[in-house]
């Protein structure tokens, strides 16, 4: 058995234990705050008493310029048009759910439909999803982008459905991550040290640990103030984000390692989509690769300008050396695969061409 590394006792036990308390609180929370927005999410889903007519609810947390946003409303469109309107959609973006976690475990319990979620903040109910956390996973734009649309992606979303009951659609993403700190970082010997708020799953922490890093755990909307005050020196992020949250202000050097793609799952709740006859179903997940395709591009483009933006309010971009990073964290990360148990999914990765 694989063992969760956060929190080792979440895979003895069944998915009902696993969600205990803390779902139904954060259930009830999203079910509250949903209600308030004019939403009301029920044990039914929202589906109307005819099979035809279908009123699907898509929470996220991005504003209303994200990719986020912009796919779900491609996405909305797309089966409207394709339905004849016998499918609807309400977008519910700025987390007014709740937090992205919170609103996969509504998805989990059937009390909401649809979300966008990162896979490193659902470790603890899907293994497989650490996949995605490996520093130095794509050779390139190219490589990420065949192995979301390929087989290898399709194979993972498999993985992360059975482990969850909840339905992997489709993947969006497309933030090119970098290491943004008060400090400079011009090579290796300048990250000996650094205190970086990273997420906290084991190949990210064993990577950064390797490379002298000293990992941090630092809640989202405390970082600017945290590295400010000395906290911590800075974090790991997307040049949109840091852009977005201002980061660029107490941390305005950039060392563009490109460590990571991001990737974010589009996800259904399995409820949801069985409530949906074969043909829906069908234009459902043609519609979702669309709508995801189109939010990637969204987000390389957006991610691309805030760089650029980013140097133009002053920040310094700093070159560092990416080959000689991903010698030293291969070894470490190579030990984690195994122990995870993501060796074959990692090497079918990998071998996408």
């Amino acid at each position: 058995m694989t063992h969760n590394w956060i929190n080792p006792n979440a895979m003895q036990h069944p998915l009902s234990t696993r969600l205990s308390h803390r779902l139904v609180h954060r259930i009830g929370r999203g079910i509250a705050l949903g209600a308030t927005v004019g939403t009301l999410l029920t044990a039914t889903l929202g589906f109307s008493a005819s099979a035809q007519a279908t009123e699907l609810r898509f929470g996220h947390a991005g504003t209303e310029d994200t990719a986020y946003q912009l796919g779900a409303e491609r996405l909305r469109d797309l089966l409207s048009e394709r339905t004849d309107g016998d499918i609807t959609m309400t977008i519910m973006g700025n987390s007014v759910l709740g937090h992205e976690t919170e609103m996969f475990e509504q998805q989990m319990a059937g009390a909401l439909d649809m979300s966008i979620v990162s896979p490193g903040l659902i470790t603890d109910f899907s293994p497989t999803a650490n996949v995605f956390t490996i520093p130095f996973l794509y050779r390139d734009v190219d490589h990420w982008q065949k192995v979301l649309d390929g087989e290898v992606g399709a194979e993972i979303a498999q993985k992360i459905s059975d482990e969850t009951d909840v339905k992997v659609l489709a993947y969006f993403g497309g933030g090119k991550r970098h290491i943004v700190s008060s400090r400079e970082v011009k090579t290796l010997d300048d990250l000996q040290g650094l205190k970086l708020r990273t997420n906290p799953t084991k190949p990210l922490i064993v990577a950064w640990q390797a490379l002298g890093v000293e990992p941090s755990v630092v809640a989202w909307k405390e970082i600017y103030t945290a590295i400010q005050l000395g906290a911590i020196d800075g974090l790991l992020n997307e040049p949109e984000w840091t852009l977005r949250m201002r980061f660029h202000e107490v941390a305005p050097n950039i060392a563009l390692s490109e460590h990571d793609i991001t990737v974010r799952l589009l996800t259904m709740s399995k409820m949801s989509w069985d409530n949906l006859d074969e043909e829906q179903q069908k234009i459902l997940m043609e519609s979702a690769k669309e709508a995801a395709g189109y939010a990637r591009k969204v987000q390389l483009e957006q991610d691309a300008a805030a760089l650029a933006e980013l140097e133009k309010q002053g920040a310094k971009l700093h070159k560092i050396d990416r080959v000689r990073m991903q010698e030293i964290v291969a070894e470490p990360l190579k030990e984690v695969i195994a122990e995870m148990g993501l060796q074959d999914i990692y090497d079918k990765v990998r071998a996408v061409k």
